[in-house]
């Protein structure tokens, strides 16, 4: 009898050990296939906390989050430093992940520079608390120039829209889109072509200019703008050819016979043209 319980005790030990040894075996597998699929996972760079635009990022700004590679959004970051450096040119929420458009390259010197497009340069604009549209213009806003001279009397004056839809860089020297409410501003700084800053020079020298802030979601501009920009810098339009005028065709006339009469007699002149 005992030799029988020795037995049946020997077996469930050997059961219960095979089972404790599979159980390892499964969870030491799972590990190994966790740690290989955190291996092959893509890793990206997002904010760590919200950061505004104008702003130099820095690595306290940003974080490291793992990814599947599937999830991977093609023009990501996937290293702090190469991020570290650069100017936001939006707003850049935190958890957002870092994306090639949203910031710009840094090479020295002031921030402001990094944030114009190609080919575009920056303009400020003296304005008071009533042309920069009563404190409320901030950086990102798109406005247009309205140009207000005298007309010949005293009395007279006219305005016209020289320039539209051009970008705020910065308000004085702020270039962050962070306020609360409407502040006294002295100037504006606009994003402009270098046509459109001879245009903005010009105007400003003739008379008074004052902005107009622009609804985002209305990206048309006016058929007239350019005439109105040439009048101001006093560029005449271009001219069509016309065609040079045929020439005349002389139909010859024939000659014409004149009787004259003198008393009795009568003769017959002819009369050429």
């Amino acid at each position: 009898m005992k030799k029988k319980g020795i037995a049946t005790m020997f077996v469930i030990s050997i059961l219960m050990a095979g089972g404790a040894a599979l159980i390892a075996m499964s969870w030491m597998e799972q590990q190994s296939d966790e740690h290989d699929a955190l291996a092959e996972a893509g890793q990206v760079v997002v904010a760590a906390l919200q950061i505004p635009f104008g702003t130099t990022v820095q690595a306290s700004d940003l974080k490291v989050l793992r990814l599947p590679p599937d999830s991977v959004p093609p023009g990501s970051f996937n290293e702090i430093e190469g991020v570290v450096g650069r100017v936001s040119n939006q707003v850049i929420y935190a958890g957002e992940i870092l994306h090639e458009g949203r910031v710009a390259e840094h090479l020295g010197g002031s921030a402001l520079a990094a944030l114009l497009d190609p080919g575009m340069r920056a303009m400020s604009v003296r304005v008071d608390d009533v042309v920069g549209v009563a404190g409320f213009l901030l950086p990102g806003n798109r406005v247009d120039v309205v140009s207000s001279k005298r007309n010949g009397s005293r009395d007279s004056f006219e305005s016209k829209t020289v320039l539209q839809n051009l970008k705020v860089l910065a308000v004085d020297q702020i270039a962050s889109q962070e306020r609360d409410g409407p502040v006294i501003v002295r100037a504006v700084t606009l994003e402009v072509a270098p046509s459109q800053a001879e245009t903005l020079v010009k105007a400003t020298q003739e008379g008074k200019v004052q902005l107009t802030l622009r609804n985002p979601l209305d990206p048309e501009e006016k058929p007239d703008l350019l005439a109105a920009q040439r009048e101001l810098l006093g560029v005449e339009p271009p001219r069509e050819r016309s065609s040079p005028p045929s020439p005349r065709t002389t139909v010859a006339q024939a000659p014409r016979r004149v009787t004259v009469i003198r008393g009795t007699q009568s003769s017959t002149v002819t009369v050429r043209n």
